[in-house]
């Protein structure tokens, strides 16, 4: 009878193990706007060392003081639930309500601005890996997610950007030649226990996975492929800037004020792909929200219309073309979706975007969501500059979660042969 109670206990316990589903980011909803993850007031890449203050923010346009809850989710490396249970990752609690926030202020769009810091009295995360934070609304449904990475700092990891070994890729990618080194971990079953992430500009839609050591010397681990840690090497962020709401200026051609907010038209933008490449520095993706005539950034910086217009004939019907960026997360979404005017022979659309500088660019997918890139729209170059991190993930024989245990970080600027 014993036997029968401990295996029904233990087919229990595996039921939520063989249930458990890959968390996946919920886009934001159309009056959640500028979702941010900053430090020192910077909005950036969210890969943050543990113990690390930072503050994830967002608007919501309706304005109205809406309650909001945030809960914690920790994930393995494949993102699936860990199996630490809350108290393990989290100390205090989660699934509080966003006490700080504030309304707009000297703004034509009305929206309440809501933050968060973390560690705070309430929350303060543990240990390393991935994690989804959610969003609750009143009725503790999820709004929307948002991935973030926790990591600590016990390994080197020497990272050079170098052009393709492949003839044929050799003027259109990056490949990531780089190495594991630790004076501080003995590595158990590197080939199986080790696991490495590997990012282009931060984006977290694009990323190589499970990649394995090439091999080993010693307690090193040596990562020297031609084809699988290569990244298309894409072209530079097209930007505009409108801390001057009203001024045309920075790739702004005109600027009027009807329906209630500013509408600001960018130049009409030709797709690139077939044009040499042409180095202007941009912002590798990111964002920054200013107001120049603003005191506090967060709520008297508006929101206008930033009408996009691309000139693509060519691509017409071989997919969708999306806008995207850092600024809406690069999410192929209905919003970020451009329509083919027929007559102009152009792309357009209009999307409500925070005023300051920002970086984008045209993607081209099908309509699984999955981008074209060796027909970019922008085309691929090797001389593009672009940030590449990558994130090493352990876990020890018989440990239950997977550490993020260090990260290497470059840029294709000193990009070699």
């Amino acid at each position: 009878m014993t036997k029968q109670i401990l295996a029904g206990l233990l087919f229990l316990l595996a039921i939520p193990m063989a249930s458990a589903q890959i968390e996946k980011e919920i886009i934001p909803p159309y009056n959640i706007k500028t979702v941010s993850f900053t430090q020192n007031g910077i909005n950036i890449v969210p890969l943050i060392k543990l113990g690390d203050a930072f503050r994830f923010s967002f608007d919501d346009l309706f304005g109205n003081e809406a309650n909001y809850y945030y809960v914690i989710q920790h994930c393995d490396y494949d993102w699936k639930p860990s199996q630490l249970v809350k108290q393990e990752y989290l100390q205090g609690f989660d699934e509080q309500r966003i006490q700080d926030y504030q309304n707009s202020f000297n703004a034509l769009q009305l929206y309440s601005h809501y933050r968060v810091d973390f560690p705070n009295q309430r929350t303060r995360l543990l240990v390393s890996g991935n994690y989804m934070l959610k969003i609750l609304n009143e009725d503790r449904d999820v709004v929307f997610s948002r991935k973030f990475i926790l990591y600590e700092d016990l390994v080197s990891v020497p990272l050079q950007i170098k052009r393709a070994r492949n003839v044929a890729d050799v003027n259109y990618k990056h490949n990531l030649d780089f190495s594991i080194k630790s004076q501080n971990i003995l590595f158990q079953s590197p080939l199986k226990n080790v696991k490495v992430l590997l990012l282009q500009n931060g984006n977290l839609n694009t990323a190589i996975t499970n990649v394995p050591p090439m091999y080993t010397i010693g307690n090193d681990l040596i990562y020297k492929y031609d084809v699988e840690t290569q990244f298309w090497g894409g072209n530079e962020f097209m930007y505009f800037e409108n801390k001057d709401i009203r001024g045309a200026n920075n790739f702004i051609a005109k600027v009027e004020s009807g329906g209630g907010l500013y509408n600001n038209y960018l130049y009409t933008n030709n797709a690139r792909g077939a044009n040499p490449y042409t180095f202007y520095p941009d912002y590798n993706g990111n964002f920054i929200i200013q107001n120049i005539n603003a005191e506090n950034n967060d709520i008297e910086a508006d929101y206008a219309w930033i009408f996009f217009s691309l000139s693509a004939p060519a691509y017409f019907g071989k997919g969708d073309i999306y806008i995207n960026g850092m600024f809406n997360n690069y999410a192929l979404s209905t919003e970020n979706k451009m329509d083919y005017n027929r007559e102009k022979g152009v792309y357009e659309k209009a999307i409500m975007v925070k005023q300051g500088f920002t970086n984008y660019q045209y993607v081209i997918a099908d309509k699984a969501g999955k981008i074209d890139n060796a027909n970019a729209v922008d085309g691929n170059f090797y001389q593009t500059v672009s940030d590449y991190f990558v994130l090493v993930y352990y876990r020890e024989n018989n440990q239950r979660y997977d550490r993020v245990i260090g990260r290497g970080v470059a840029t294709s600027e000193d990009i070699i042969n």
